[in-house]
């Protein structure tokens, strides 16, 4: 297929392309970072608590932050409390019908922040007036405030509204969200550098930390010091996580292609999105479903419905079921014959993930796999019938590039739409 007389391949790479300076730049703010976590493990320190907010796109980093911080990707690392600000629905509505929108974040912050507590803001441009209000009564209240923004940082770097501001130098937003991701990621392995010194890791179990970051373990009198060598390996992180998306750009942009035209057809029938994924991956199948349903104008929105989203739903079935059908009743209730099932897994393995892709086969839905590690057990199921899986074994990395997939399934999805 072409559109205007460039072919959906190219549209696709040209995607994976716009998408390598804007996270390469993230290198330039390595130091700031390291001095965010560096503040930040002495908040936790304390007994602080992390609180996240954002909207839209931001909504579902603020819930993938949280995660990262109480249930850590590496066996042994403690859990430290972080807290979504997004995720009480009737919290949120009872106060922006009260206050409006705007006053959503200050309120919690105001009834919930405590001095040694950290206040992350995330906002796509940096213009975001409910976020500000968030930053502004942490501020107040003595909160550590950082800051993730987009764009030129608008009004939160204009103002220096955030203690620590990291910016990612584009006005796409998915590509601001992308680099978002990655800038969490790191704020996440950087905080448990400096929140456990070297000496106490050598003294009991590491929990993986010093093969994130064997810089700090090498012994000797002439050890490199921890702010610049942490700044630095993020920036070499940084480095590969431009490589490897990249590298899957180049292998899988033919496939990528293949899949939104089937996809673009799917929609024209009248299909629906159903997505779907476990922890993190809960929340990159909300961004996919925030993705196709709420674009930036002028794109038009597609159907698009996120199967992790309704916490009665959830609870009802594993309590009385089990958690293994989670999904695959919800996709046997709302799927229907040309449909779309997204199904989102790390490691490719999951078995609730698994059993509702085989329910969508049954019922008729076009299904799609993101995985990690190879493609895990996804990579074995004949009812899949396109699987992304990224090569590599970091949590961190593979949820990086399946954000970018999906973002650039959508574009491609979109052009496909309009020949």
């Amino acid at each position: 297929m072409s559109i205007a007389g460039v072919s959906l391949e190219a549209v696709v790479a040209d995607a994976f392309a716009r998408r390598v300076d804007p996270v390469r730049a993230l290198a330039d703010d390595a130091t700031t970072l390291a001095l965010a976590c560096r503040d930040m493990a002495g908040r936790f320190s304390r007994g602080g608590r992390l609180l996240v907010f954002g909207n839209g796109a931001g909504a579902t980093d603020a819930q993938h932050v949280a995660v990262e911080f109480v249930h850590p990707v590496i066996v042994g690392k403690r859990a430290l409390p972080a807290l979504s600000l997004v995720s009480d629905a009737a919290t949120l509505m009872g106060v922006a019908s009260r206050r409006g929108l705007d006053g959503v974040y200050e309120h919690q912050v105001q009834v919930l922040g405590r001095p040694d507590d950290i206040a992350l803001g995330i906002s796509g441009d940096g213009n975001c007036t409910n976020v500000r209000a968030g930053l502004r009564a942490a501020a107040e209240a003595g909160l550590l405030t950082v800051a993730l923004v987009g764009g030129d940082g608008g009004a939160i770097a204009a103002g220096a509204e955030a203690e620590h501001c990291l910016l990612v130098r584009s006005d796409d937003p998915r590509i601001v969200k992308e680099g978002h991701v990655t800038a969490y990621h790191l704020l996440w392995e950087l905080v448990h550098v400096f929140f456990d010194s070297p000496e106490a890791e050598r003294s009991h179990a590491s929990g993986g930390v010093e093969q994130l970051y064997p810089f700090l373990y090498g012994g000797g009198s002439d050890a490199t010091p921890v702010l610049a060598a942490a700044a630095e390996s993020a920036r070499q992180k940084i480095g590969e996580i431009v490589e490897l998306r990249s590298a899957v750009g180049a292998a899988q942009g033919a496939a990528v292609a293949t899949c939104a035209e089937q996809l673009a057809k799917a929609f024209a029938a009248g299909g629906t999105l159903l997505a779907f994924g476990n922890g993190g991956s809960s929340t990159d199948a909300q961004d996919v479903v925030h993705t196709f349903i709420d674009p930036p104008p002028p794109a038009e929105p597609l159907p698009a419905l996120g199967l992790t989203n309704d916490v009665a739903v959830l609870t009802a079935l594993s309590n009385d079921v089990s958690f293994e059908v989670v999904f695959s009743r919800q996709v046997r209730a709302f799927g229907r014959p040309g449909d779309i099932a997204v199904a989102i897994s790390t490691s490719g393995g999951s078995p609730n993930v698994l059993a509702a892709i085989e329910e969508a086969d049954k019922a008729g839905l076009m299904t799609i796999g993101l995985a990690g590690y190879g493609g895990g057990r996804m990579a074995e199921m004949a009812s899949l019938q396109h699987l992304f899986a990224v090569p590599s074994s970091s949590v961190h990395r593979v949820q990086e590039v399946q954000t970018t997939l999906y973002h650039v399934l959508w574009e491609a999805t979109r052009a496909a739409l309009a020949s």
